[in-house]
């Protein structure tokens, strides 16, 4: 049976990036000689991250890749749930549209999914010890993060907020999600928790950046993280 992984790349301002992110991903050999298709979706950019995807498609013409606009600036969650109508892969994974991450590990999850018949894997940041991730300004919040889904959804998972979720297309087609921003992932861990399934984890390499090199992420986002999976656990 041949597969296909569908990789969702939300870029907002990333046009010093989009391109490295890019060639990484569409250079990826995947298990199981699997297909991979890419759509980005550019949220509103201000700067020329159109062009630099652009620019990479017109080199790149053999290359499955799809980039999508919003016409202004409307959050991640937005950009995934947009890019989710266009998905044509049985298993999808997020990919931001910076360098923090390595793409050679979400291809090592694809194939540990393919061949556990996984419905869901996240990568960890933090499942083993990495100086650098842990060293990172958000660790804390991060740890936070998880005990808080631990404990409100049975889960035993030590990273939640992690970029790399690789799940079974037609699971995540069928979550309601209603996610603009960074809530897209308490939202989908509440909502694949509350249907049962249990979250496995593998490893991942992670190289934050700071703010003066374009992270987005913030304080308050970790706050309406915790709020959203109270939400979800004691609400709709």
């Amino acid at each position: 049976m041949s597969h296909k992984l569908s990789v969702i790349m939300p870029a907002y301002n990333e046009g010093s990036h989009i391109q490295i992110i890019m060639d990484k991903v569409c250079g990826l050999h995947l298990a199981h000689d699997a297909q991979l298709e890419l759509i980005v979706v550019n949220d509103g950019s201000r700067d020329d991250t159109h062009d630099q995807a652009q620019a990479f498609m017109d080199a790149h013409p053999e290359a499955d890749i799809r980039l999508i606009d919003h016409a202004h600036n409307r959050g991640k969650g937005a950009g995934i749930r947009t890019a989710l109508q266009y998905v044509t892969g049985d298993y999808v994974v997020i990919q931001d549209g910076d360098d923090e991450l390595d793409p050679r590990d979400f291809a090592a999850m694809f194939a540990k999914m393919v061949d556990e018949n996984l419905p869901v894997l996240y990568g960890s940041r933090f499942l083993e010890a990495d100086a650098e991730a842990q060293g990172s300004t958000f660790y804390f919040g991060n740890k936070v993060l998880a005990w808080v889904a631990n404990l409100l959804y049975g889960l035993h998972i030590t990273d939640e907020a992690t970029c790399y979720k690789m799940f079974r297309t037609e699971i995540l087609k069928s979550i309601p999600l209603k996610c603009e921003g960074f809530e897209f992932c308490p939202e989908v861990t509440a909502k694949i928790a509350r249907r049962g399934y249990r979250i496995p984890e593998v490893p991942i390499h992670y190289r934050p950046r700071s703010f003066e090199q374009g992270k987005k992420i913030r304080a308050k986002d970790g706050l309406q993280a915790i709020l959203t999976l109270l939400r979800y656990r004691f609400g709709d």
